[in-house]
């Protein structure tokens, strides 16, 4: 049985933070309803790629769910939810601070109603401060926690990323994990929770390296200045003769040795006081030396923890990747069968909805209490 099979959630969420965090809790067994607005629905529907009329993206982030179209701000909007909350496990909303007061639809209405509700507000900034009510996006949150600030390239520039860090890491990760909390502690208290999850603040403890640096008064870290971000040629990106790129991360004694000798680096620069940027430059013009997959079988089979940097294509289709079936359940969307949103929960906790397909936006959607 899958661990969450008899817990329902009520999500008034769109885009990826909170629609991730529902689509977690139903591919371990939760029934997932997905609000909706009835004059489109959640704005990923519009998103590309589109097939035969339908999001793909769409159908990765919210296969297994279920969705019921209302306008929150009509009167019957109250009654018609009332059932649904009354029988709810869990509610998870993204709209700034106030907006579900004001609809009628806030923690502390909703508790008179259903005092075991676990109720997770998702927002920028969370629920109080004075940045509590301001608008953003992933690019903005990863830039006021500090983030973006540390992710440059060399010429000092900040380089967005292509992994939503605020929305995924800040967002979508700590509601799962705040959830499940709540439902345990729920268990001892028969007691719901309010949950604020604030993704800028989140993010800052993704940072440890630039912390420990920062609070130790030794000076904050800047572009290159500390270990993981620049400030050892253990731990940088090379290019390779055919302008593939190779990721050496060999930090450890042991592994750096391996890698200094398999590479042919001069002892005057594999010792430890070697200067930075002169030691870069030797390993930089070694590697540009060979091409990617002529490094990939120097290094196979010896440990270094040197990897080519991969295409998506090529990741997905990685020999490890299927012998991991990490691509083995289904959706079908826009009349085409393809693989699910790999989700970070182990097999023996997922559903057994291999092939569930995502909710189409109806204004008749049957449901009950104990949907």
């Amino acid at each position: 049985m899958a661990p969450l099979k008899n817990i329902s959630v009520l999500d008034f969420s769109t885009l990826l933070p909170g629609p991730l965090a529902s689509l977690m809790l139903a591919e371990a067994g939760a029934e997932v309803v997905k609000i909706e607005r009835p004059d489109g629905g959640d704005a990923m529907r519009g998103y590309a790629p589109v097939a035969n009329g339908e999001s793909l993206l769409f159908a990765m982030l919210n296969r297994g769910k279920r969705s019921l179209t209302l306008d929150l701000k009509s009167p019957e909007a109250i009654a018609t939810l009332l059932p649904l909350i009354e029988k709810a496990d869990v509610l998870i909303e993204q709209f700034r601070p106030g907006v579900m007061d004001r609809l009628g639809l806030g923690y502390a209405a909703l508790r008179r109603c259903n005092p075991r509700l676990i109720y997770c507000s998702i927002t920028g900034w969370g629920q109080s401060g004075p940045k509590a009510t301001k608008p953003g996006h992933d690019l903005n949150f990863v830039a006021e926690a500090g983030l973006l600030g540390l992710t440059t390239g060399r010429d000092g520039v900040p380089v967005p990323s292509a992994l939503l860090a605020g929305d995924i890491a800040g967002g979508a990760l700590p509601a799962v994990i705040n959830i499940l909390l709540a439902l345990r502690q729920r268990d001892l208290t028969g007691e719901g929770a309010h949950i604020d999850i604030a993704m800028t603040e989140n993010l800052v403890g993704y940072l440890p390296w630039g912390l420990a640096r920062g609070l130790s008064g030794t000076g904050w870290p800047g572009q290159g200045g500390d270990l993981v971000i620049g400030d050892s040629p253990r731990y940088q990106i090379y290019r390779t003769a055919d302008d593939r790129f190779l990721a050496a991360a060999p930090i450890e004694d042991k592994f750096w040795a391996e890698f200094v000798a398999i590479i042919g680096l001069p002892d005057e620069f594999a010792d430890p006081g070697a200067p930075l940027e002169e030691t870069v430059a030797a390993i930089a013009g070694l590697i540009r030396s060979r091409t990617g997959a002529e490094w990939e079988d120097a290094f196979a089979g010896r440990e270094v923890c040197c990897s080519l940097v991969l295409t998506l294509e090529e990741a997905v289709a990685d020999a490890h990747m299927g012998a991991r079936r990490v691509f083995d359940r289904t959706l079908t969307a826009g009349g085409r069968t393809i693989p699910a949103l790999p989700v970070p929960i182990v097999r023996p906790f997922l559903s057994d909805r291999i092939n569930a397909a995502s909710p189409r936006l109806s204004d008749d959607t049957p449901l009950s209490a104990n949907s």
